[in-house]
């Protein structure tokens, strides 16, 4: 719907986050995508700590990015299932963001990630917007992203598939990225890599999508951070023991061979 519709309708500004809906009514697709989203979020905190002292930055995680003016509302946003938009507040006005609005922002999000959980044709739908029908509504996802919103990395997950396809924004069009040597796609402006690693987080062990340093170290959450924490303490204690008990036993020795020393009239002190 255009500004001038709206106009129609009574409605003389455009609205902000906090006047459009947080949701479109749909449910999360299975249960393996929330705790995918906290993975991300969790282990990437370090790096946008580092890169960002000022904290201005903001992470959605299947919030909506409201692109045109429609209505219903919801018909004109998209909702990533994890984004990440650099040099922006985290709040606006001292409120927490109920969405992220474009024509409030103008600063794009840096990626944009979706979770398949069908075929991936919604993912990769190119229909433009002047190929839309009335009974359609919206434009193919892919194009929303690659024509509208325009994050400078788009990336589609299949966890069924194990596998991630990052595509990148040159000269106004999406274009499909190679892996590197390491099977990882390279995110050079936060200095990390996006890739499938295979393992077991929470009580699922699945193909999750994570990220590595540049130089090909995992990032890790904070309880994986925590845990090798405790483990390192803990074989600091162990070689510690070991150390007092090996000291223990040698002065066991001293001391025997102290008593053998005197029960032959010889004073060890004078040795």
């Amino acid at each position: 719907m255009t500004i001038a519709k709206f106009s129609e309708l009574g409605i003389t500004s455009l609205p902000d986050h906090t006047q459009l809906p947080d949701s479109d009514g749909t449910f999360v697709k299975n249960f393996q995508e929330h705790p995918q989203s906290i993975l991300l979020t969790d282990s990437i905190q370090p790096t946008l700590d580092r890169l960002h002292p000022d904290e201005q930055y903001a992470i959605g995680q299947d919030c909506g990015i409201y692109w045109r003016l429609t209505q219903p509302p919801e018909k004109g946003a998209e909702c990533p299932d994890w984004f990440y938009v650099s040099n922006v507040p985290p709040t606006l006005d001292g409120q927490v963001r109920r969405s992220y609005v474009l024509w409030q922002e103008y600063i794009p999000p840096l990626i944009a990630i979706e979770f398949v959980s069908g075929d991936g044709s919604e993912e990769r739908d190119r229909t433009p917007l002047s190929q839309t029908s009335e009974d359609r509504q919206k434009p193919g996802k892919f194009w929303v992203y690659e024509q509208i919103i325009r994050p400078a990395f788009y990336a589609i997950y299949e966890v069924q598939k194990a596998r991630v396809e990052v595509y990148q924004l040159i000269t106004n069009h999406y274009e499909l990225m190679e892996a590197n040597e390491r099977g990882h796609y390279p995110i050079e402006p936060m200095g990390v890599e996006l890739g499938i690693w295979r393992g077991r987080y929470g009580n699922l062990d699945l193909p999750w999508l994570r990220w590595w340093d540049s130089e090909g170290n995992l990032l890790l959450t904070g309880d994986e951070r925590a845990t090798i924490e405790r483990q390192r303490a803990e074989n600091e204690r162990q070689r510690a023991e070991r150390a007092e008990s090996e000291l223990q036993q040698e002065r066991q020795r001293a001391e025997r061979l102290a008593e053998l020393l005197r029960s032959q009239g010889i004073n060890p002190e004078e040795l």
